[in-house]
């Protein structure tokens, strides 16, 4: 099954950036949104292999992560936190010492998304996308949003960013709460399972942050938008001054 979603999700991506009309796949124009988050996931997950490989096979690399992961979700598990509420509703085998092993990969995960995001922001910040002096096609990376339809774009764009921003804050929340619903009736997930752990934690930690970046680069773009729109009246009402 996991064989088959990644070669239907490799595939999907081959066809969407091959093609010369975008589809589904959103932000195609857009390098270090995309980057930062493939990377974001990827890392996420090898760090949790690896401090799941450590406990079988110590090793000082092993040690460290779990360390700095160890260090953040004891940090971080105060009440109401994502990272306590994840822990104690994932933990439900009850087996020894599953709380400290979720708890330590919520916290190892969390972290990289908190960098993830800083680090995206500073490349907004720096201009490194979008670039406000090159022209920025909505269709091509925002091809399921229908400017023509419901309103002012602008307003839309950042209603859609405003939107996305509380889903990512949200959804730390939000995830195990799902989970748990979703499994009522089948058998429980055990977070014992390295690979249910691993991509469990891996997800909860990818779509909030996510989403927030997604909010941030859709009011990045009405901004953008909005100077476009500003600098056309001042020309226009230049010229008409010229003119009289």
């Amino acid at each position: 099954m996991v064989t088959l979603i990644a070669l239907f999700a490799g595939l999907l991506t081959f066809v969407e950036y091959y093609s010369t009309y975008p589809g589904l796949v959103e932000f195609r124009d857009a390098k270090p949104f995309n980057r930062i988050r493939f990377l974001m996931l990827f890392i996420t997950v090898l760090f949790l292999s690896v401090i799941e490989t450590g406990r079988i096979e110590p090793s000082s690399t092993s040690q460290f992560i779990h360390s700095v992961g160890a260090l953040i979700g004891y940090s971080m598990d105060f009440p109401y936190s994502p990272v306590r509420l994840a822990a104690e509703l994932l933990a439900t085998s009850g087996a020894p010492g599953e709380y400290e092993v979720i708890r330590t990969a919520t916290g190892i995960a969390y972290l990289i998304s908190l960098i993830s995001m800083a680090i995206f922001t500073m490349q907004l910040k720096a201009g490194a996308w979008p670039h406000r002096s090159a022209a920025f096609n909505v269709w091509v990376n925002l091809p399921t949003f229908d400017p023509s339809s419901g309103g002012d774009v602008v307003d839309r764009l950042n209603r859609d960013a405003r939107i996305n921003i509380a889903l990512g804050f949200l959804l730390p929340f939000w995830n195990p709460r799902v989970l748990n619903f979703a499994s009522m009736g089948f058998q429980t997930l055990s977070m014992a399972s390295p690979q249910t752990l691993i991509w469990t934690v891996s997800i909860w930690s990818f779509l909030p942050a996510s989403l927030f970046m997604r909010g941030i680069t859709m009011h990045r773009v009405a901004d953008m938008i909005r100077e476009k729109r500003r600098a056309g009246a001042l020309a226009a009402a230049s010229t008409k001054f010229a003119t009289a």
